[in-house]
């Protein structure tokens, strides 16, 4: 018998300890882009030789530094007061804030239509401010008709993050606002939506707090899209794992008078659900530890992290909170002690879940073949899924300078000009790579790094070791300096422009051919853009193959040990893999046709695979735990049916929530999230409407006592 000063304190402690974290945690929500990256090598594992380049190119600049390209453009022809204007600019460059030395000399286009300036821009903090800065520079009192552009990797990376800069602010609203307005129309209460959202809005505080001081540390690797990820998984987990709190509780309320019984019985009948649907996603999130992409290894431990703290507070916050208010919590529509149950075989009582389950009950075999059918057809558009990558280009919805300006560099430069395939090789083989590099086709000039700056290399991959000395005065008698190149742990850097866009499928192929030619030439390793690209969708490839699958053996031992079931597992896995499979089929129809994506990221259908899964699962476990629990004292058919009508509005509205909170990932502009916005939108509403509420209570209706199997249950006479 707990003492009545207890049943105060305790949920008043509880109460407190959470206000404590809401307090300091929620500072971090406006400083936790500070620990992240959006570099696109950030996403690629340490052992790839885009990664590999990167680390070692650093080591040939005295700073951390990433280059822009600066684009002035004329369309009738660049004039002298144009040529005038852009020298000057470019003094103004090298003097602007954020800009490192090496800065190069303004290179004219054949055509004469464009100048290109090459722009190291500081990477060590601020690159977003720091590209900004140039953009401001380059388009001061800027001539009429003469346009300027910030492009190359600088800018492509500068106007991603401007991409990401909503999560902390517009993201967070409108999820928060979507599942406010749900809530309400679900509850009718102008409480209840409320405490589930200080639930939800206290989880991602303690969450934000621990990840990102992880992320300082190093231990976690963050970028904008974990971090969008976060924010929408955490807020809607837990409001669904309150859903069905609340639902339990508002039962228990019917069956108890005092809250504090009222109270223990929902935790009991709450807890192992909850704890299982929770613990089925973290897993789940864990097993991208085995992935090869950063940004995927870094969502796994992230992501069981939210999910831990949303399981934490809807067991420990939100009863408290409840506790607290008892039944006033539930105003106008307050629970009665005593007040009657649904009772699901009594012909009269009307409803909607109480009308579906004797349809159910009625045709189970008609029901669930229709709906197999219907999902195995949806899933015939799987085939039309463009998941082999995407061009960086495409990345960023909207307006991008970066993309525009990469598109006007093509038009009068190689169109590989300013992202450039990057190679680091031994010194001694540094002849015989440039050689091989100059002859590949596709490629249109080779340089190596000197200690005067980069300079060309001859079909025999030479350069001019002896020239004029730069600072000499022009038409005077220049002393003739000698060039070394820069040498650096025994390598030297070449760099290698394509005449191919760098983001095009025709680029890739021919940085493949690169490698395949450098190797063995003195250890030659091929890195940039192109590259970066090559390598990150042969990862995610990797990651797809292999987590799938093991994502699926982790669930289905979850789901045995729970129901002490095989047959009743194996239903369910089965049902959200074809829930799974005909949500891709449709997501790549609108994709196409309606969208008209150019593709989609190789990690696309990894994604949504954990999520749907893990979450549909989530669903399947708060319907068939009550169903076994009905089944016991009303044997397996009635449970089944009692179990659809007791759940079916919590499960129905907390698809909804989770479908809102995801689509609200929609309001980034960026291509990745937009996608998995819709996947998992779309695909928990399937989940929830036809899977959860028709397929799965028919098959197991048609099946019988022998879902249970081999436990005592399938052996039942009720």
């Amino acid at each position: 018998m707990v003492p009545k000063w207890l049943r105060v304190v305790l949920p008043a402690i509880l109460i407190l300890v959470w206000l404590s974290i809401g307090g300091i945690g929620g500072p971090y929500f406006g400083k936790i882009s500070q620990v992240s990256s959006n570099d696109a090598t950030s996403y690629l594992p340490a052992s790839s030789d885009a990664t590999k380049v990167q680390n070692l190119e650093v080591k040939f600049s005295s700073k951390k530094v990433l280059p822009a390209v600066v684009l002035y453009v004329r369309s009738d022809g660049l004039t002298a007061s144009d040529r005038t204007f852009i020298a000057g600019r470019i003094a103004a460059i090298k003097t602007a804030s954020g800009i490192d030395s090496g800065v190069s000399p303004a290179i004219s286009s054949k055509d004469g239509k464009a100048v290109e300036i090459v722009v190291p821009v500081k990477d060590n903090t601020g690159l977003d401010v720091n590209v900004g800065n140039l953009r401001a520079v380059i388009a001061k009192d800027a001539p009429p008709g003469l346009n300027g552009y910030v492009t190359g990797p600088a800018g492509q990376i500068a106007d991603l993050g401007g991409a990401f800069a909503g999560i902390d602010g517009v993201l967070l609203l409108v999820a928060i606002l979507a599942v406010f307005v749900i809530l309400i129309i679900v509850y009718r209460s102008p409480l209840l939506p409320v405490l589930v959202l200080l639930t939800s809005i206290f989880a991602l505080c303690a969450a934000i707090f621990v990840i990102w001081n992880l992320a300082k540390g190093g231990a976690v690797a963050l970028n904008g899209q974990v971090q969008g990820i976060l924010f929408i998984l955490v807020i809607g987990a837990a409001t669904d794992y309150s859903l069905l709190y609340v639902s339990r509780y508002r039962e228990a309320l019917r069956d108890n008078e005092k809250r504090w019984d009222a109270t223990i019985a929902a935790f009991k009948g709450a807890f192992a659900p909850i704890l299982a649907s929770a613990g089925t996603v973290i897993l789940g999130l864990l097993c991208l530890l085995l992935s090869d992409l950063n940004s995927n290894k870094a969502l796994g431990p992230v992501g069981a992290i939210g999910i831990a703290f949303a399981l934490l507070a809807a067991l420990t916050l939100l009863p408290a909170l409840l506790l607290a208010f008892g039944r006033a919590a539930f105003w106008p529509l307050r629970p009665k002690f005593g007040s009657e149950h649904p009772h699901v075989g009594d012909e009269v009582v009307k409803g909607l879940w109480p009308r579906l389950g004797r349809g159910v009950s009625r045709h189970p075999r008609w029901v669930w073949v229709v709906c197999a059918v219907v999902l195995l057809a949806a899933s015939a558009g799987l085939l039309q899924l463009k998941a082999s990558g995407t061009p960086q280009s495409a990345v960023v919805e909207g307006y991008s300078q970066a993309r525009d300006g990469q598109a006007a560099l093509g038009k009068h430069f190689p169109q590989g000009a300013g992202s450039p395939a990057v190679i680091v090789v031994a010194e001694r083989s540094r002849q015989s790579a440039g050689k091989v590099a100059v002859e590949t086709p596709g490629v249109s000039t080779v340089t190596i790094l000197t200690d005067i700056g980069a300079l060309p290399l001859d079909k025999d991959g030479n350069y001019s070791a002896a020239i004029p000395s730069p600072a000499c005065p022009p038409g005077t008698n220049c002393p003739v300096i000698t060039v070394n190149p820069t040498v650096k742990e025994g390598k030297v850097l070449l760099q290698a422009t394509l005449t191919k866009d760098p983001d095009s499928a025709a680029a890739q192929r021919v940085v493949e051919k690169l490698r395949t030619r450098l190797a063995g030439t003195g250890g030659a390793i091929v890195g940039g853009t192109t590259a970066t690209q090559i390598d990150t969708n042969a990862a995610a490839v990797h990651d797809r193959n292999l987590i799938i699958p093991v994502v699926l053996l982790v669930i289905l031992v979850v789901l045995m040990v729970l129901l002490r079931s095989i047959v009743a597992p194996l239903l369910l896995i089965g049902s959200v893999v074809l829930s799974f499979s005909a949500t891709i089929g449709i997501s790549a129809l609108v994709f196409n046709h309606v969208f008209k994506f150019v593709g989609a990221d190789p990690a696309v259908p990894l994604y949504g695979f954990i999520f749907l899964v893990a979450l549909g699962v989530d669903y399947n476990i708060f319907l068939m735990t009550r169903v076994r629990e009905e089944s016991v004292g009303h044997g397996t058919r009635d449970g089944i049916i009692r179990g659809l009508v007791i759940t079916g509005g919590v499960i129905t509205s907390a698809g909804i929530v989770l479908a809102a909170t995801f689509a609200a990932l929609g309001v980034i502009p960026v291509l990745f999230l937009s996608q998995i916005a819709f996947i998992v939108g779309f695909g928990v509403l399937l989940d929830t409407i036809v899977v959860r509420s028709l397929l799965v209570p028919a098959l197991s209706y048609d099946i019988g006592r022998a879902i249970w199997w081999p436990s005592k249950l399938a052996r039942s006479d009720k």
